[in-house]
């Protein structure tokens, strides 16, 4: 076993001590990590929340990137997922890009060794902590990954020159985006409130607005066209809240592409107090993952 395995191991037991410390503290002090709510605003059981889960084709789990407690129950909804769809159940994942599927399938597959697959699949600064898990889990089942995110660099150069320079690639390049043209109407307060949600879960909003809608509409498409083509029959999709709240995003542009399936959405969101769900957060999601304001961060 390699350093780099080992500290990935340690990493989950540390991940693991975190939360049974969390647990603890809820039960001395009263206080939880999280509640859980449907639409209504009604509080449910992560048992109740399986059950509605189940019976659709696909689930968005739309996360808050440096959430611990998002990445957590993932974890959780994979596994409980599993459990019940067992072979019939796929994931799909915004945080990897669709030209590395092949180096995700040789490490799925162990053809390739870990440090090879980290070295290779430009994977996210948080990976180790908060992806790992459920990628290994997956490995560990044989459940087929789905790298469904356009490459970073085409993305970035629809940000500088809009989406009319994806003309100019080649046939190979075209392989690993969604059909061109990709449908776009721009709205400007919707992007602009998309905008003002990816800067508070950590992402970075530089350049021209109209672009960079443009850039995360290729995003979406993109999403939307690996995950129509490659779903037989269940799918989870990890991807941050901006892109399936308010059943927008990747969602248009997956039933573009399949249309009739079946889609249900959970959104992660911090409030100052999760004893009931804030009027702003509601209509954003089917299922909500409500987190104190005050929860600690991966980064």
């Amino acid at each position: 076993m390699t350093q780099r395995i080992i500290n990935r191991v340690l990493s989950l037991v540390c991940l693991c001590c975190c939360f049974q410390n969390i647990m603890y503290a809820q039960e001395e002090t009263g206080r939880r990590a999280y509640t859980l709510f449907d639409n209504t605003g009604k509080e449910i059981t992560y048992g109740e929340l399986i059950r509605h889960l189940s019976g659709y084709d696909i689930v968005f789990l739309g996360e808050i990137h440096n959430c611990p407690i998002t990445h957590w129950l993932e974890f959780e909804i994979t596994r409980s997922l599993y459990h019940l769809h067992k072979n019939k159940l796929m994931l799909g994942a915004e945080m990897l890009e669709s030209d590395n599927q092949l180096i995700l399938d040789e490490y799925m597959q162990r053809k390739i060794s870990y440090d090879r697959f980290e070295a290779e699949a430009r994977l996210w600064d948080n990976y180790s902590t908060d992806y790992y898990p459920v990628v290994f889990f997956a490995k560990e089942h044989g459940i087929p990954f789905i790298a469904t995110n356009i490459p970073r660099r085409y993305a970035n150069s629809v940000k500088n020159g809009g989406l009319e320079v994806l003309d100019s690639l080649s046939a190979e390049a075209k392989k690993y985006i969604a059909p061109l043209p990709v449908p776009f109407e721009y709205n400007e307060k919707e992007s602009e409130a998309a905008f003002s949600l990816m800067n508070m879960m950590g992402g970075k909003k530089t350049g021209d607005n109209e672009k960079l809608a443009q850039a995360q509409a290729v995003k979406d498409a993109t999403m939307g066209w690996f995950i129509a083509r490659n779903m037989k029959d269940k799918f989870l999709h990890i991807n941050g809240s901006y892109h399936s709240d308010f059943k927008s995003g990747i969602i248009p542009y997956l039933l573009r592409y399949r249309p009739g399936t079946s889609v249900v959405t959970v959104t992660s969101v911090r409030q100052e107090s999760i004893s009931k769900l804030d009027d702003e957060n509601k209509e954003r999601a089917d299922f909500y993952i409500c987190v104190p304001e005050d929860m600690v961060t991966s980064y």
